[in-house]
């Protein structure tokens, strides 16, 4: 092998490994690890936010890169909610509640097409924005582990029955 096919080979591996760390926070990632409320978290901005999302109540819980806590006192935000792709949209005004806690509530349902996008701003930063599938996530992980345990199982039974 020539030196420049060996240089080319190192930056194509250098630049992967810097893509890879760099798209560590995408919505597989987060979905692939359990939220620490239960709900569905997203990257916006400069923040780790997970929304917890019922009938008429959402909970946004604010993180920094390595999950730890961000006080939300002096912040404010603003959700959108609509189901499917209807033109109805409920706006939800969000306030500190706690440590790291926005709240709000509205007259809105939570179902699988429900979309939530949320602003939120912390005193000194810039308005950071998120959209969240509450309920899509939820579905997924169920799937992708019913699928898991099918192909295990198909595994399985493919060595007994060669020998």
């Amino acid at each position: 092998m020539n030196t420049s096919r060996i240089a080319v080979m190192l930056i194509g591996a250098t630049l992967a490994g810097a893509s890879m760390s760099g798209g560590a926070h995408n919505e597989a990632y987060f979905e692939s690890k359990e939220s620490a409320h239960g709900g569905q978290t997203r990257m916006a901005g400069p923040y780790h936010i997970e929304l917890v999302a019922k009938d008429k109540e959402i909970v946004l819980y604010v993180m920094d890169h390595a999950d730890r806590n961000l006080s939300t006192l002096g912040g404010g935000g603003k959700a959108t909610v609509q189901v499917g792709k209807a033109k109805d949209k409920t706006s939800v005004k969000l306030e500190p509640a706690g440590e790291n806690m926005f709240k709000g509530a509205g007259d809105f349902a939570v179902t699988p097409q429900t979309v939530v996008t949320v602003f939120v701003e912390l005193p000194g930063q810039e308005a950071a924005t998120a959209r969240f599938t509450p309920l899509k996530s939820t579905s997924k992980n169920i799937q992708k582990a019913n699928v898991s345990e099918l192909q295990a199982g198909n595994k399985e039974d493919h060595h007994h029955h060669h020998r």
